[in-house]
């Protein structure tokens, strides 16, 4: 019965993502432990404190490109439009585009490629984001940081990865090239 559930919910978000969420269904399958643990990181995916919605949406796209260029990213994409995030904030995120973006969506990008390049940069980006926004803020990133990266690294390693492909902002495709750590 639980099994029966988990699916209903899996088909659930697949109709209303338009995402192919096979790799989540062969987790189940292989091992339902697995998936309950797996299924936690969507507290860690969705945990937001102290910090504007477009800065938290930046730090997990950059995260999401860092592994993917496909259907992770555009499933950000997807959930960040939903916020409200405006496709123009989106595509210059898209792009590596600071000039582009306001200054605290600027910061969280360039703290986000700091830390997953294990730049020293870091240091003083990581005071900036506090001095901003506090603490809780800091570990929002973080979360976003390693949210967005988790999803595609697990999805790849079960087979399911896809190549990179365009992903389509505010109805437009964009194409995307993917940014390394």
């Amino acid at each position: 019965m639980l099994k029966w559930l988990m699916k209903r919910q899996i088909d659930a978000f697949e109709r209303d993502y338009q995402y192919d969420a096979s790799y989540v269904r062969y987790m189940l399958t292989a091992d339902t432990g697995a998936f309950l643990r797996f299924a936690r990181v969507n507290g860690l995916a969705q945990y937001r404190k102290d910090i504007p919605r477009d800065v938290l949406f930046a730090a997990k796209l950059t995260g999401a490109l860092a592994e993917d260029c496909g259907p992770c990213t555009q499933l950000v994409v997807t959930m960040a439009e939903r916020e409200g995030v405006a496709a123009d904030v989106l595509r210059a995120i898209l792009a590596g585009d600071e000039r582009a973006l306001s200054n605290d969506i600027a910061l969280a990008l360039r703290f986000t490629k700091a830390v997953l390049s294990h730049d020293p940069a870091t240091d003083g980006l990581r005071g900036e984001v506090v001095k901003r926004w506090g603490e809780r803020a800091l570990v929002s990133l973080a979360f976003a940081i390693t949210a967005g990266r988790i999803f595609p690294t697990i999805k790849y390693a079960l087979g399911h990865g896809q190549t990179c492909r365009h992903v389509v902002v505010g109805g437009a495709p964009v194409a995307i090239t993917r940014q390394a750590a």
